[in-house]
């Protein structure tokens, strides 16, 4: 994991665009181990661009379920 952490932080500080039509907001449960095997939820949100192009805006881990609350961190 330490090759692409400078990948990751260089992706995760790019700029956006100012406008995307189409947002896809979602969260999919899978197994974790820290310590012990988890469910967690994995949430992602994905753009399209006015040119029709798709982006992943964001993807991060939770630590319970998939709920409103969570989402409006986000």
């Amino acid at each position: 994991t330490d090759k692409v952490m400078d990948g990751m932080a260089e992706w995760s500080n790019r700029p956006l665009d100012s406008v995307y039509p189409v947002l896809f907001v979602d969260a999919i449960n899978v197994k974790i181990t820290d310590g012990q095997v988890a469910n967690r939820p994995i949430y992602v949100v994905m753009a399209v661009t006015a040119e029709g192009h798709r982006d992943i805006l964001g993807i991060w881990a939770g630590d319970g379920g998939e709920g409103a609350k969570y989402w409006l961190s986000v």
